[in-house]
């Protein structure tokens, strides 16, 4: 009996840091990466918003020229290394949906939801996400973060068409949250119901897509300009046309969840195998 429980033990310590790594990543700004104490902040955040051993994740650095490659045209910011310090958590085997975890002491402006709706954009839609910053940060430049994190557990790039159109919806979502009197999450709000209906009816032309816009709004009784409806209108058309090139991507995370979702599942299987085994050990000998 001693035997097969050491076994069992040896089996699992060899398997727990395969299955328990698998979809987990981390991504550091540049910044943060730089500044020890930064850096242990921001870990330390992360430790307390999983139950995963973060020693096993895959961390990578994401880099100013990163950042600035996909989002200096559309914010018009030239970013240095030492103001990339948003960093991200992405773990794959949460499924199904996605849940996002933003750190609202040090993330100002973007919420959960900008975040949802500019990852839907680019065809994910499960895992478990958490954003942080070791100091006060706006988060937008936080997204490239986070879908270079899903890049790294997926195994495939997001499309650079795809990538700009989503940071170009966070952007605007922000931008126009910063504008009116409505909150992020209701801007948010109204992003995803006319993103829903654009993507439902397959429309491209920024005029047709105009008119949801306008339309969404009145019954949300969201109050914006006829330039504010413009730059919705143009973010979610290029989002849409986006769509044609993520259908690679989309099938490499279909897969890559899936095996996440399985391996995390066989491993809470053998724990729990385990626990009964044990359980029962006690028993006999009680």
């Amino acid at each position: 009996m001693k035997k097969i429980l050491i076994g069992i033990l040896v089996i699992l310590m060899a398997l727990a840091p395969i299955y328990s790594a698998t979809g987990l990543v981390v991504t550091l700004g540049e910044g943060t990466n730089t500044n020890s104490a930064y850096k242990n902040a921001v870990m330390d955040y992360f430790n307390s918003n999983t139950d995963k051993n973060l020693d096993n994740s895959t961390v990578r650095v994401i880099t100013a020229s990163e950042v600035n490659s996909i989002s200096q045209n559309i914010s018009g910011t030239t970013y240095t290394p030492n103001q990339i310090l948003s960093c991200a958590m992405v773990d794959l085997s949460y499924s199904p949906g996605i849940k996002i975890i933003v750190d609202k002491s040090k993330i100002t402006l973007v919420t959960p939801k900008m975040y949802e709706n500019a990852l839907k954009s680019t065809g994910i839609t499960d895992g478990y996400v958490v954003v942080t910053s070791p100091v006060s940060a706006s988060g937008e430049s936080a997204l490239a973060g986070v879908m270079k994190a899903y890049e790294i557990a997926v195994g495939e790039e997001i499309p650079d068409e795809a990538k700009q159109a989503a940071t170009q919806e966070l952007y605007t979502q922000s931008n126009i949250a910063n504008e009116t009197n409505h909150t992020p999450d209701e801007i948010a709000d109204l992003f995803e119901r006319v993103q829903t209906d654009v993507q439902n009816q397959n429309i491209t032309n920024i005029n047709d897509i105009k008119v949801i816009v306008i339309n969404v709004a009145n019954q949300m009784n969201i109050n914006i300009t006829d330039q504010q409806a413009d730059q919705i209108a143009g973010s979610l058309s290029n989002t849409q046309q986006a769509q044609g090139s993520l259908e690679q991507f989309k099938t490499s995370f279909q897969n890559a969840t899936q095996q996440a979702t399985e391996s995390q599942g066989f491993l809470n299987q053998m724990w729990n195998y385990l626990d009964s085994f044990l359980s029962y050990v006690q028993d006999l000998a009680g």
